[in-house]
């Protein structure tokens, strides 16, 4: 053990606090999704993990800008987005979960396996050196920096769409009752079709983002697979302000359990802190008492 507070300690908090963007980001397209369609995709990691790989192929292959780059994988990822709606799920909204999650589940192998077929298993990477920023003894990423900065206005922005605008008044009302909007007129399975083209398109910008820190291969989405719902879960699925905190709290965890102990022991960490806090409050850090 070598945690003591130090410049290193503080150094920790604050690159954990910059992870917590990148965590956040990831997040938020599934809350968003659940938070409305009430369905969660179990999927989700993968399609970060074709953001990813549509952000590589039109930088490095097709030599695009990065920031047209960036644009073609976040359309890639919307259309998967109301690809996997229209196919999979719309079918199942009214079969039990259980079959939600076993359809969607089928989706993360198929992609997996679809993209090992496709790109192989070498791990790829955008040669993209964005270097760090040095303050005093301390150094931060910055794509770290401009991930939490991305991660912070894209919470804005999509929560001053759906609060000031008449499309993001129409989903909000369908996420709070989903019997009574169809009843008084609204279109529920455009606006479900919707929803999943912003919840892709969230993965999309997560996945070019983590692209810049990542390499890229096609078993990606298991390593961040789990935290991405860990930290949903824990914040109350559906509730994006709870996913932003969070992740603040998840990535604490990680970075200082990390500098304390090891890597393997801060994620081991913030798992076993994440058990305990389902049987203190299973319905998460902001989620509704049901």
């Amino acid at each position: 053990m070598t945690c003591s507070l130090d410049i290193f300690f503080i150094e920790a908090i604050l690159n954990g606090l910059l992870l917590a963007g990148l965590l956040a980001l990831l997040s938020l397209g599934l809350n968003m999704v659940f938070g409305v369609v009430d369905v969660v995709w179990i999927c989700y990691a993968e399609l970060v993990m074709v953001g990813m790989y549509g952000v590589y192929y039109a930088h490095v292959t097709l030599g695009l800008p990065l920031p047209a780059a960036i644009a073609v994988g976040i359309a890639l990822t919307a259309l998967a987005g109301v690809l996997l709606h229209k196919l999979v799920i719309s079918p199942l909204l009214d079969a039990p979960p259980i079959n939600q999650l076993l359809a969607t589940g089928g989706v993360l192998f198929a992609l997996q396996a679809g993209a090992t077929m496709a790109f192989g298993i070498d791990f790829r990477s955008l040669g993209v050196q964005l270097g760090s920023l040095a303050a005093g003894d301390m150094y931060f990423s910055w794509a770290r920096i401009i991930t939490f900065g991305v991660a912070l206005g894209t919470v804005l922005v999509l929560r001053t769409f759906l609060r000031r605008s008449y499309l993001g008044l129409a989903i909000l009302a369908l996420s709070q009752d989903r019997k009574i909007m169809p009843l008084m007129g609204v279109d529920s399975r455009r606006l479900y079709g919707i929803t999943s083209a912003i919840g892709g398109g969230l993965a999309g910008l997560a996945g070019a983002l983590m692209a810049l820190q990542y390499d890229i291969y096609p078993q990606i989405g298991l390593q961040f697979g789990p935290l991405i719902f860990m930290v949903c879960v824990l914040g109350g699925l559906g509730n994006m302000l709870g996913g932003f905190l969070a992740a603040i709290v998840i990535a604490q965890f990680i970075t200082i359990g990390g500098s304390c102990f090891a890597t393997e022991w801060g994620y081991a960490i913030a798992f076993l802190f994440f058990m305990v806090m389902m049987f203190i409050r299973p319905q998460g850090l902001l989620g509704a008492r049901s």
